[in-house]
């Protein structure tokens, strides 16, 4: 009776684990949805690099430089709200050739002023890199460009990444000579952020007169979804 008694709990607790395993056959797929377009604004990450023999004349000189480019980008019809100091250093430069018995020296001091420009007319895009170079901008970390608005790329290179999954899942459907049933889930990857913008092939040249020439490009847009299916009886 003992050992009866042990045997009946023992089903009884592993009754549910059982069932919980038991679910409903799924599919579950991954789509990739893209959308290209051209860009209408564009990202310039520029800056001033000085140096000093005290950090006061370098951090001085920078700081001169760095006005006479915020200016002339105003002058470039850049509005103060797509002007945005992204980066400001200032430290001593050192001499490592072993002159002072092995320990590095100072020889001076290295200021760097960096500034994000947002340029929201393409076609002044070489004009305004032409204009802050003329004007004691020596530094170009990187230039993008995307769009202003991009809800409505991203809304569809969604709705086109729910279609790519759904055509993989009828797919893996018919290889398996099964049906598909309802849809269980739906959900973007954990932390997804849309990607893009991306330099594409095509290009068009946005060019004044001596200015420096820039490739507006494609932009790409993408989104990712993961679908889960369940298998119809």
């Amino acid at each position: 009776m003992r050992l009866f008694s042990i045997f009946t709990v023992i089903l009884a607790l592993s009754g549910p684990v059982l069932a919980a395993e038991t679910g409903p056959a799924t599919i579950t797929v991954t789509g990739e949805g893209q959308v290209e377009a051209a860009p209408d604004m564009a990202m310039v990450s520029l800056g001033v690099t000085t140096e000093g023999d005290t950090a006061s004349s370098a951090l001085g000189a920078n700081s001169e430089a760095v006005a006479a480019v915020i200016a002339r980008l105003k002058a470039e019809a850049i509005e103060d709200r797509d002007i945005q100091t992204s980066g400001l250093s200032l430290g001593p430069r050192y001499d490592y050739g072993g002159s002072n018995g092995g320990q590095p020296k100072i020889t001076g001091y290295l200021a760097m002023n960096m500034v994000t420009v947002r340029v929201r007319d393409l076609a002044a895009v070489g004009g305004v890199l032409d204009g802050v170079v003329s004007e004691g901008a020596n530094t170009l970390n990187g230039l993008s460009f995307g769009l202003e608005d991009d809800a409505s790329a991203i809304d569809e290179a969604r709705r086109r990444a729910v279609a790519d999954a759904a055509h993989k899942a009828a797919l893996y459907a018919e290889a398996a000579g099964v049906k598909l049933g309802r849809v269980l889930s739906i959900s973007e990857p954990a932390g997804f952020q849309p990607r893009g913008p991306v330099m594409m092939a095509e290009a068009s040249f946005a060019k004044g007169a001596a200015d420096v020439p820039v490739a507006t490009g494609e932009v790409n847009l993408g989104a990712s979804v993961s679908i889960v299916y369940e298998i119809a009886e």
